[in-house]
């Protein structure tokens, strides 16, 4: 659908480029080699785009496929049927009354409840006593400066006053670490899958006619489980690990799957390491203000010596965390079109994720159970080794090993 729109806004701006030096013979023929190189659906798109009838394109295809000379003959200035909006005249105001967002709180208008699609619009003017077709909706819905959009998510809500100032702290002190040569990584839970045989976004090479056939309904049901992938990316070496876990999305999941990367890969990577950064989300097994986080990262510390710390980007940020440009998306590319049938397959499916910049993922299943629930008391929260940074102290801070 987002590929229909974008290729009919490109149509759109080509014939305003265009339609001023054409004629109708030479109009018609460009809206059909328009169609032609568009394919199926390209008549419906290039009238769409351009407001001519498709019986129009399908005449300039017939010319070309029949290799018509041009007679010379041209319909001379002002002929042919006049413009709706002479013979009709304020059905653009009608128009526009049905469309603009002003009136979409109306509980007069007719289109209250519906979509405003061109079909649904030319109804609603023939309902008034206006006739049009849909087709001529929308040429006078490009007309009134109308285009089809989709929505963008771009309103993160509120804005905390630090949020830039804990960017900022967060860019230091990576920068600070990985110039010391400690460690530093991007933690989050990737979105959990159903695992079966349904269907997954996106497309994949097959032969011709044999797309893997997936179940109709996404029902839980009928799933053998959902997968919670937890991914710890290594900023320094643009490596990863990912635990896949099948019971539930814990602190205690969360810390041992970084206990895992630092097991299989960060040991081995940074020997001499005295120190590990953490920069995790706000929210979620890894959130700021959960207590079995901290819990679990103090008895981390305690089996390394290492010095954890961390620090939590401001809430509704999460898009900045590294992991989901460096790490999620690449995981998201390397399966999509192919149904997660097993934990096998998705574990193998990540594993395999490599990118041209020499991103390399590792990646094991975490048959383990983390029960939900678990109270962290108030005597254990006092023996933890805490310090709070001097700036947002709830959001940075250190657990040193005891």
């Amino acid at each position: 659908m987002k590929r229909n729109v974008d290729l009919e806004a490109t149509i759109v701006a080509k014939y305003v480029a265009v339609a001023p030096v054409l004629d109708e013979r030479s109009r018609r023929r460009w809206a059909a080699a328009e169609s032609m190189a568009i394919g199926y659906g390209g008549d419906a798109l290039v009238s769409s785009a351009t407001g001519l009838a498709r019986e129009t394109i399908r005449k300039g295809r017939r010319e070309i496929a029949g290799g018509e000379a041009s007679t010379g003959r041209i319909r001379a200035a002002g002929a042919g049927r006049p413009r709706i909006q002479e013979d009709q005249p304020g059905i653009l105001a009608a128009l526009e009354a049905l469309v603009d967002p002003v009136t979409r709180g109306d509980p007069t208008s007719p289109l209250r409840w519906t979509c405003k699609s061109r079909a649904k619009l030319a109804a609603a003017l023939a309902e008034q006593g206006w006739c049009v077709s849909s087709t001529t909706v929308g040429r006078l819905l490009r007309h009134l400066g109308y285009r089809l959009q989709s929505v963008r998510k771009r309103q993160e809500g509120a804005v905390h006053p630090d949020r830039n100032a804990q960017f900022e702290h967060i860019n230091a002190t990576a920068d600070e670490f990985l110039t010391a040569g400690q460690p530093v990584i991007s933690v989050d839970t990737k979105k959990k899958e159903l695992v079966g045989n349904f269907k997954n976004a996106g497309r994949e090479w097959q032969p011709k006619g044999t797309p893997p056939p997936v179940r109709v309904h996404d029902f839980p049901t009928d799933a053998e489980g959902k997968a919670i992938p937890y991914g710890i990316y290594d900023m320094a070496r643009n490596e990863a690990w990912v635990s896949v876990g099948r019971d539930h999305d814990t602190p205690a999941f969360a810390v041992a799957s970084i206990r895992l990367w630092w097991r299989r890969m960060g040991q081995a990577a940074y020997p001499n390491a005295r120190i590990l950064y953490i920069t995790a989300d706000a929210g979620g097994s890894n959130g700021y203000r959960s207590r079995a986080w901290k819990h679990e990262l103090q008895r981390f510390a305690d089996e390394t010596g290492l010095t954890i710390h961390v620090s939590h980007f401001p809430p509704g940020t999460s898009k900045w965390n590294k992991i989901e440009h460096r790490l999620f998306c690449h995981i998201t590319a390397n399966w999509r079109g192919t149904p997660l049938t097993t934990f096998e397959t998705i574990v193998d499916r990540i594993g395999n994720t490599r990118t041209a910049a020499g991103l390399r993922v590792h990646a094991a299943l975490d048959a383990n159970a983390y029960p939900t629930g678990v109270k962290v008391t108030e005597a254990e929260m006092e023996a933890i080794s805490l310090e709070r940074d001097e700036f947002h102290g709830d959001w940075n801070y250190k657990l040193l090993p005891r």
